[in-house]
């Protein structure tokens, strides 16, 4: 199993540690697990060009970083995405590595792969704002077609790991290991749900009668979308 995790900080605190106790718990011998940190492996800002839209992802400015981090996501079996939570949202550099991915979103050029994957969201907050930035996660990975996708977010009612209170990591521990239980039967026989269908089926019908960009609906026709094929 290869499990890449996209880290939305590069400090070690509470939502590290909490995404190290889930990678433990869903690990063997046999996982490769590929990490990337933000903002260490942030690309620079989006510039707004439209380049991965209308002239292909490898047109954009910022490729030569972006496109290594697509390529091992495309490769994944479970993708991982973790921030703390920022003022009420996921932290800006790992909103920057996501505004260059929009091109996958299924409007766009959703990567077949991506519908046979599992996805895991986790957030910490010393207060409240967890279930805003897991749901702006989860948002991401369901429009670039992920399957399953769980979410985990918790106040741990302290500014560090260090500080969070014994009882509190024994709550933590136990459900780590109990959703990541149910993780762990999902990868590799999971299939998109109803909502993701839709959201195909609407898309496939916006690219047959739409052709404002001629990037994407070439894609689609290469992949055979445009007919009665589809991804999964």
């Amino acid at each position: 199993m290869r499990i890449v995790v996209l880290h939305g900080q590069l400090h070690k605190g509470s939502t590290y540690n909490i995404t190290k106790l889930f990678l433990d718990n869903l690990s063997d011998e046999n996982t490769e697990i590929i990490e990337y940190f933000m903002p260490k492996d942030t690309p620079s800002f989006c510039i707004g060009c439209f380049n991965c839209f209308t002239k292909g992802e490898e047109q954009c400015p910022h490729a030569e970083v972006v496109q290594p981090i697509v390529k091992a996501i495309e490769e994944a079996d479970l993708l991982v995405l973790e921030s703390p939570c920022y003022v009420y949202g996921m932290s800006g550099q790992l909103k920057t590595l996501l505004d260059h991915l929009a091109y996958l979103w299924m409007p766009h050029r959703p990567h077949p792969k991506m519908f046979s994957k599992v996805g895991l969201v986790i957030s910490t907050a010393a207060g409240a704002g967890t279930k805003k930035v897991t749901k702006a996660l989860k948002d991401n990975l369901f429009y670039w077609g992920v399957a399953k996708i769980y979410r985990y977010g918790k106040n741990v009612a302290a500014s560090s790991w260090e500080t969070v209170k014994p009882e509190k990591k024994r709550q933590i521990e136990k459900e780590v290991i109990k959703l990541a239980s149910r993780i762990s039967k999902q990868i590799g026989k999971t299939k998109p749900g109803i909502k993701t269908k839709a959201i195909f089926q609407v898309m496939r019908m916006s690219q047959k009668i739409n052709d404002w960009n001629p990037t994407d609906r070439e894609y689609w026709l290469q992949k055979g979308w445009l007919d009665s094929s589809k991804p999964w």
